[in-house]
């Protein structure tokens, strides 16, 4: 899939009748019908997903797309734009909060450099694919071209396709790249409509000023870029990140071989918007696997018609919200291939 318009091509509306089906055996299993919740609505959402009625339990894979960004240059966040390059190895070397909890959940971590402002040596479990050493600053000047967005936006699908290739069935996107949740703030507010006082938080830990010169930035450069939602490339161009657009591609990628995507916290629910953008079919292969504490993310998941999975207070990002999500999915499974029926187990069920 090396065409944007063939990736979007291949995504079709799953059907909704096998939810129907799917409830069916989850109401005969030994319980009380819909007393386990959330589970069977994620079991039945899998079904409906991977276009069967039978469900194995998953094998997730991580991918952490890392970029540097121009606008991080401006003072909206408190760390230096070097942790970004810093990071990345500390993802290689297995030191990073989402190295511990993939390796809790069974998940595969993939390291994808689209756009970190650092010359890597050849590293074992660095995939470098870099599109541009980060983007330019959103308050100036559009963030991408829109070669720069669509080619980030294909080495996302590439290393989706190479996952699911490798048999992995359950993708969740991480990401890394000082001050991007910037520009994921000012997606939310250009597709939400929203202000970007009601989108904007605190990233890695900004004070009040801080904030407020945060919010003044994104409030800056939708006056200066005017994006139109209508057209969602554009407007990732003008506002995104490398690895926002690379998020984006990977979840076109995964739509289009009807493999579920579970989305971690503000940034990898901006490039997950993005691609429902481009592909309103794409929204039902996603699935929400946390609340973050950054209000962007509760507006995009809103306009996007997902739930959470976990409320945790979580804001890290690196993917660290979905791969805990991923044990939740597992349960869901579980209940949905290892409980007795009422006739197997010869309980009885309710009086009609």
């Amino acid at each position: 899939m090396d065409n944007l318009q063939e990736i979007i091509a291949r995504i079709q509306p799953p059907d909704p009748a096998l939810g129907e089906q799917a409830q069916a055996h989850l109401d005969n299993l030994t319980k009380p019908p819909g007393s386990l919740g959330r589970l069977e609505e994620l079991a039945r959402r899998l079904c409906v997903i991977r276009g069967s009625l039978e469900l194995t339990q998953p094998r997730p894979a991580v991918a952490v797309f890392a970029a540097d960004h121009g606008v991080a240059l401006s003072g909206v966040s408190p760390f230096p734009r070097e942790v970004t390059a810093q990071m990345v190895l500390n993802f290689l070397a297995g030191g990073a909060g989402i190295n511990a909890i993939a390796r809790q959940v069974g998940a595969s971590v993939w390291v994808v450099d689209v756009g970190v402002d650092h010359d890597f040596e050849a590293v074992e479990g660095l995939v470098q694919a870099k599109v541009a050493r980060g983007t330019a600053d959103l308050s100036r000047e559009p963030a991408m071209t829109h070669e720069q967005a669509e080619e980030a936006i294909l080495v996302g699908a590439r290393v989706a396709g190479e996952l699911i290739a490798q048999g992995h069935d359950l993708l969740i996107p991480g990401e890394m790249g000082i001050g991007n949740t910037t520009p994921s703030a000012a997606l939310a507010a250009a597709f939400t409509g929203r202000p970007p006082a009601q989108v904007t938080g605190r990233g890695t830990g900004l004070d009040d000023e801080g904030l407020e010169r945060k919010i003044a930035l994104i409030d800056k450069a939708l006056a200066l870029h005017r994006p139109d939602p209508s057209d969602p490339l554009g407007t990732l161009a003008k506002l995104g990140g490398l690895e926002i657009a690379a998020i984006c591609g990977y979840c076109l990628a995964a739509a289009a071989q009807r493999v579920p995507v579970i989305l971690d916290g503000l940034i990898s629910t901006a490039g997950g918007l993005v691609a429902s953008r481009l592909c309103p079919a794409a929204r039902e292969y996603f699935l929400a696997g946390h609340a973050s504490v950054e209000v962007g993310q509760a507006a995009m998941l809103e306009a996007m018609e997902l739930k959470p999975i976990l409320y945790l207070d979580l804001r890290l990002g690196e993917g660290t919200g979905a791969a805990l999500a991923v044990a939740v999915v597992r349960a869901a499974v579980a209940i949905y291939n290892e409980m007795a029926t009422f006739d197997s187990a010869g309980v009885s069920n309710k009086e009609a």
